[in-house]
């Protein structure tokens, strides 16, 4: 499963969820699938969350190992 750190960051930033979206040219229900899990981004779009927060997509976005039987 895939964890993503973005509702902290769009709120540090004082963002509303239709600003975001807007600016990274999806739909607000987009972002409201990614913020609670519903929906794994694109590599692309990942990609395009990074880069408008100005860091690296590990950084937003993290995969669960623990339960997910992959080893490392």
């Amino acid at each position: 499963m895939i964890y993503s750190d973005l509702k902290p960051r769009r709120l540090e930033r004082a963002l509303t969820q239709e600003h975001l979206a807007h600016d990274l040219g999806v739909t607000r229900q987009t972002i409201i699938a990614i913020e609670t899990g519903k929906y794994n981004p694109s590599l692309e779009l990942a990609l395009r969350i990074a880069d408008y927060f100005g860091c690296h997509v590990e950084d937003i976005f993290h995969l669960d190992t623990k339960g997910g039987g992959y080893d490392e």
